[in-house]
């Protein structure tokens, strides 16, 4: 067996590998000498055919298992004396396509290397990390707005103003014909609240109990039910209830429907969760800190398939977030040509990318069982009721679960790195924390 270098450009590798005709008979001959002690046939003691006749009878057939054996051979003994690693499947072809047995087999091996990745010096990084205290105020605001959602309404005398809460049956209309869905008893529906349709809830300020009002709106040309779009409607209304918001207090008592003992358990829930919602923005803030750093002191090639790959899914989703109306799952609209935008963050990703996957593996970095269990878990809560099935599917599907393991991966790269630089905390208000979250939104 032969392997010739063809091409070393960059990351661009092309061998020629040639298996002679007598290393494929050998294969075959061991094949054979493999199953010989299980073969029965007509007129012979099982495993006591001659090997002439099982070459005869199964050797044709065992020619290409012993083509596609030697070829698989000689690239994984390629790999592992070279220390190559394809970025991506190799291209593998047979270049003598009008071989016959008894011919040599000459496979031509084309791939893209990944790089030699050196880490960063990382006594050269230093970064902060955003320090934030769930203050009375911010837990004063948590307690309001609770307060809010938890609104209760008092009947009034006279009309309904914006913030009032009505209580109706409605008849919807088109061409005097009543239409699927327009219909309703005893809806609640708070004045001012963008509940219906622009225009709807306008006109039924100042109505009273036990009035009827009808009101017209138009329906808009996207509307999601398309029976409905564009279309003029007109909503019978009969006004059975007009409440006012009932003064929010903010007491134990509130604290019971949101399931604490009492309003002090209820604030040490919500600092809880408001130092935890804000130690996750820091993390995300001081994790694309940390990958500016990463991205401005290593540089290396990058595989121009890996790039081009890249490129052309964050094409496709650019354009999907440019079109509110198209389905994130249609492909129908063809391939999406790249932009220099597209270019720009796929060497960002790529190179990214590789250079956390090789910190990782030195680091000895794993995804474990537990991770990858509560990941799913995680997951499979986005499915009510099809959480078995949900399951199944993953188990099935190496590729989502690829996609599972991948960001788990790269969090504890990033904690692994964390650990070898220098951060030092500062502490800044709620505001300052939000703003750090939305440059990074933007820059992203």
């Amino acid at each position: 067996m032969q392997v010739t270098e063809t091409l070393n450009e960059g990351l661009k590798r092309g061998y020629t590998i040639t298996v002679t005709a007598d290393e494929l008979a050998a294969k075959v001959d061991e094949k054979l000498v493999e199953a010989q002690p299980e073969i029965e046939m007509k007129g012979f003691r099982k495993g006591k055919v001659p090997m002439a006749l099982l070459k005869k009878q199964f050797g044709q057939r065992l020619l290409g298992e012993a083509m596609q054996d030697a070829v698989d051979g000689a690239m994984n003994k390629h790999f592992e004396d070279s220390g190559d690693r394809p970025a991506l499947q190799p291209d593998v072809k047979m270049t003598n396509e009008d071989w016959k047995e008894g011919d040599d087999v000459v496979v031509a091996l084309n791939y893209e290397a990944l790089p030699k990745i050196e880490a960063p010096d990382y006594a050269g990084i230093s970064l902060e990390k955003l320090v934030v205290n769930a203050d009375d105020a911010a837990v004063q605001e948590a307690l309001e707005n609770l307060a809010k959602n938890a609104q209760s309404f008092d009947d009034k005398d006279g009309a309904a103003e914006d913030g009032d809460q009505i209580t109706m049956d409605f008849v919807g209309k088109i061409d005097g014909e009543a239409f699927e869905g327009g219909t309703a008893e005893d809806f609640p529906l708070v004045l001012g609240s963008g509940q219906f349709i622009p225009g709807f809830e306008e006109q039924l300020v100042g109505v009273k109990a036990g009035e009827e009002k009808a009101v017209t709106v138009n329906f808009p040309a996207d509307y999601g039910a398309e029976h409905l779009a564009g279309k003029e409607a007109v909503f019978d209304c009969t006004i059975k209830a007009v409440k006012a918001p009932a003064e929010a207090v903010i007491d134990d008592e509130l604290a019971k429907q949101f399931g604490a003992e009492s309003l002090e358990a209820l604030k040490t829930q919500i600092t809880e969760r408001l130092e935890a919602e804000y130690a996750q923005a820091s993390r995300a803030v001081l994790k694309r800190g940390l990958l500016d750093a990463l991205d401005t002191a290593v540089n290396f090639d990058l595989p121009p398939s890996l790039v081009e790959a890249e490129s052309k899914q964050i094409a496709h989703q650019l354009w999907h977030d440019s079109q509110e109306n198209v389905d994130q799952n249609d492909h129908s609209h063809g391939e999406i040509e790249t932009t220099e935008e597209s270019d720009k963050l796929a060497v960002r990703r790529v190179k990214l990318g590789l250079l956390l996957a090789e910190i990782g593996q030195k680091a000895e970095v794993e995804v474990s069982d537990q991770e990858m269990t509560q990941a799913v878990i995680a997951q499979a809560r986005q499915y009510p009721g099809q959480e078995r099935a949900f399951f199944e599917f993953i188990q099935k599907n190496p590729q989502m679960q690829q996609q599972l393991r991948a960001p788990i991966f790269e969090d504890k790269v990033v904690d692994h790195i964390i650990e070898q630089i220098t951060v030092t905390e500062k502490e800044v208000g709620k505001d300052d924390l939000q703003k750090a979250i939305e440059d990074l939104e933007n820059e992203a």
